[in-house]
């Protein structure tokens, strides 16, 4: 490939709507264009890159035993209707009428569609497992795309789907699809850990995320410095705190005391000087349109997943001013465990237990209760772990040190259950003739993503530093002047070689200063660049650049393959 044929339009300036690294740098290396909010195209390199992680993706689940098919981003209603998630999915779903009137969507997933597939094709326990896998784009109607194709609304996506007649068939292709990702993500050059997550709106009864470790990831990482746990913050447990048990009596009277116009963990403490750890937040959401009031530490927050796991609800949110007042006397910031009505269910944290003459709302406007304790003054309510974990806290596995690292989601594996065989009637019938659902897993791994979340690892002022099995191109030889003949017959002479040996290389030909052509090879990232000047011609010698390190060094032309597939590897 030689650079001036091929379509690489770099950018010297950061371009005003990119945020974050990979979406700088994917824009100004001439990866990807935006269509418009969440929508691009991608640019023969950007391509070149996603279709080299595309063919790693293949390779694992191909070995893994899954097999590839291709479904239509086009989906009809009444799949959806089946499974009862087209009016429980939400406006990411982009819904539309074809010419006849009939409802669709644009596929944001495929559990519907492979689904349908499947009941129409196994009959017998003898069909089974299956493990079957796409490569294709998704839409998801984002209300705030954003960070380039983290976050985009259209992107492309590997999903597989496995179908099981026993949980133990099931554990088999989840424990191996577990296995491809981890291959493929190490194959990738990421540096990734697998963590136990919530499985959200697909639904299902177990899973795990794999997640780049990265400053710019969106989702906190709760990992332990001593063993092996990892989980998503927003499903990492919480063991209950040791200490002095339970409802144990305080020592202060309880007293209510006027705290004007002071609403939050920050204001009221300071001005009754106490600490954060001493004080009660009570949180009022609407459950299933039920009211609940969530009790949690001042210095700790309501992790919204268990709550909404505790409860059992299919819907949590925040009640507004309205309704907090409705429902406790006062405005927001004063709300209190004691007085509310009968009808609000009160959840707590388990480190709520363990406190003794805390501080609490009083349920009336600009006050607040101290010297507050369970049993004595109010009646116990329910504890359950309903926070969101933090660094203070130990690990819930073997009790060492927990570490709070951000990450960005690159694949998320699922068992499903039956949750849609169910739904949609796909059985088998069991060796004694018995029909029974199909057991189903997910599999999801997003290709876009995975190429962006390896620029957010790897980059530095210079630009992309990629690794070397998802490079666009892993050398690229740049020619000092290429009006030089012999210059020119001696850099192709290496590039025939080179491409002769398997290796992906550009030939940098074009007439333009040597610093233009060090800039963009760093800019886009190449992992090798062979630079062919006057010692070319004088001494057999070039230089040999190791872009992950910088370091330079002169090779003779006779050796040029063996340093390149050393640095390579």
């Amino acid at each position: 490939m030689r650079y001036s044929n091929y379509f690489i339009p770099t950018l010297k300036e950061v371009p005003a709507e990119a945020e974050i690294a990979s979406h700088k740098l994917m824009l100004r290396a001439g990866m990807i264009r935006k269509v418009a909010s969440g929508l691009y195209t991608y640019l023969p390199l950007g391509l070149r890159s996603i279709r080299k992680v595309e063919a790693i993706v293949r390779q694992e689940m191909n070995r893994a035993g899954s097999i590839e098919l291709l479904m239509p981003i086009v989906q009809p209603a009444e799949l959806w209707h089946e499974s009862g998630r087209w009016d429980h999915y939400g406006k990411e779903l982009l819904r539309f009428k074809d010419r006849h009137g009939r409802n669709f969507c644009l596929g944001p997933t495929h559990e519907e569609v492979i689904t349908d597939l499947v009941r129409k094709h196994i009959r017998s326990y003898r069909d089974l497992p299956l493990n079957l896998y796409q490569i294709q784009t998704k839409f998801r109607d984002e209300i705030r795309p954003r960070f380039g194709l983290m976050r985009a609304r259209e992107f492309i996506m590997k999903d597989a789907y496995s179908f099981s007649a026993t949980e133990a068939s099931l554990d088999d292709i989840y424990q191996a699809m577990y296995r491809a990702y981890c291959l493929i993500f190490e194959r990738c050059g990421l540096d990734f850990r697998a963590v136990e997550a919530d499985t959200g709106s697909i639904g299902g009864h177990a899973s795990h995320e794999f997640m780049v470790i990265s400053e710019t990831g969106e989702d906190g990482i709760a990992c332990c410095a001593s063993c092996s746990y990892a989980a998503n913050t927003e499903l990492a447990e919480v063991k209950p705190m040791d200490g002095t048990g339970p409802f144990e009596p305080g020592t202060s009277e309880l007293k209510k005391v006027e705290t004007p116009g002071k609403k939050s963990v920050d204001e009221v403490t300071i001005f009754l000087g106490k600490k954060a750890m001493e004080l009660v937040k009570t949180l009022i959401f609407i459950a299933d349109e039920r009211p609940v009031a969530a009790l949690v530490r001042g210095d700790h927050e309501v992790n919204e997943v268990k709550l909404k796991r505790v409860l059992g609800a299919e819907s949590l949110e925040m009640a507004g001013a309205e309704t907090v007042e409705k429902l406790t006397g006062a405005p927001v910031g004063f709300a209190g465990p004691i007085g509310l009505p009968m009808e609000v269910r009160v959840v707590a944290d388990h480190a709520v237990a363990c406190m003794k003459d805390f501080v609490a709302g009083a349920n009336e406007g600009d006050a607040h209760f101290v010297g507050l304790n369970w049993k004595r003054d109010i009646e116990p309510p329910e504890f359950h772990d309903i926070r969101v974990i933090t660094a203070h806290d130990p690990c819930p596995r073997c009790g060492g040190t927990i570490e709070i690292k951000r990450g960005i989601e690159v694949g998320h594996i699922f068992k499903l259950g039956t949750k849609y065989t169910e739904a949609m009637g796909a059985t088998f019938l069991d060796s004694n003739g018995k029909a029974r659902p199909i057991i189903m897993g997910c599999y999801g791994i997003g290709i876009g993503r995975t190429a962006a979340a390896a620029i957010e690892q790897n980059h530095d002022e210079r630009g992309i530093i990629f690794p070397a099995p998802i490079a666009p191109f892993e050398v690229i030889i740049s020619v000092i002047n290429v009006k030089d003949k012999k210059m020119m017959s001696l850099a192709e002479g290496i590039y025939v070689a080179l491409s002769g040996s398997g290796i992906d290389v550009v030939l940098d030909d074009r007439d333009v200063r040597p610093g233009v052509k060090f800039k963009d090879s760093e800019l886009i990232g190449v992992p090798v660049r062979v630079t062919v000047g006057k010692k070319a011609l004088t001494e057999g010698i070039v230089e040999v650049t190791d872009r992950s390190t910088m370091e330079t060094r002169l090779v003779g032309c006779e050796d040029v393959q063996c340093e390149i597939e050393s640095i390579l590897r």
